[in-house]
């Protein structure tokens, strides 16, 4: 269900917002929203595009990612405590974004395209840092009472499957909260201006991802096995193609 919809920051970019929910259902909204797009905007003669990064010079599209957990039985936000303060789990579970979302990054940037988005130049974070209302950050907690706190994961880019990039965001959390992961302090400044501290490659995010033992346990060893072998083998595929930078820069001057 379409909560809003906006102008983006993008030429001919646009802000979607669904209602919150049930993971699976959501991503089965996002599966089915995503192709209805592109059969409508076809039926007027133009395109859609969910890519990543499609246009230079242009901000790159994502797909945030807003959590919370809910106790089965009691239905209460288990982030918030009775007294309407953060829980242990709360912080645990951003404990567990800021160690394991690096490592989770090809889930969430599934394409060579999906790092052009994640640049400094860019308004996409490229940090694993947390913050109350911080859009600079890439764990961001927004202003909410306390049955309604949450924490946004604005890594994923717009091309990642939504079923897979659900599924990793909550295992990072969940590890955490297993773990009990300490949260960093939160960032009160712009999160942006140090060194990039995810992955700057699909074959960089992929190695990360399959030496995480933890997530690897909770994604499935099979799986994770295969997911890693696909992308490796995409990865190939793009190495054949050569670029139009390659050529202006190198085809004449080497």
């Amino acid at each position: 269900e379409i909560d809003t919809l906006i102008h983006e920051e993008g030429a001919g970019q646009l802000e979607i917002n669904l209602r919150h929910g049930d993971p699976i259902e959501l991503a089965d909204q996002v599966f089915m929203f995503k192709r209805t797009i592109r059969e409508a905007a076809l039926k007027h003669e133009i395109y859609a595009t969910f890519m990543a990064k499609p246009i230079q010079g242009q901000p790159g599209s994502a797909m945030h990612i807003h959590q919370s957990i809910v106790d089965r039985k009691t239905g209460r936000n288990v982030f918030s405590a009775e007294d309407g303060s953060e829980t242990e789990d709360f912080f645990h579970f951003i404990g567990g974004m800021q160690k394991h979302v690096p490592n989770a990054l090809v889930m969430f940037a599934p394409y060579v395209n999906s790092y052009r988005r994640l640049t400094q130049a860019a308004s996409a974070p490229v940090n694993n840092k947390w913050g109350y209302d911080n859009r600079t950050t890439a764990f961001r907690v927004p202003r909410s009472d306390p049955a309604a706190r949450r924490v946004e994961n604005r890594i994923p880019s717009s091309d990642a499957n939504p079923y897979l990039a659900l599924a990793a965001s909550l295992a990072c959390g969940l590890v955490g909260m297993i773990n009990k992961v300490k949260a960093e302090p939160p960032v009160l400044t712009t999160a942006n201006a140090d060194e990039i501290d995810l992955p700057r490659s699909l074959l960089e995010a992929v190695d990360l991802f399959e030496g995480d033992e933890e997530l690897c346990a909770i994604l499935g060893k099979s799986f994770t096995a295969t997911y890693a072998a696909i992308k490796r083998a995409e990865f190939e595929t793009f190495m054949e193609v050569i670029s139009p930078w390659e050529r202006e820069y190198l085809l004449l001057n080497v």
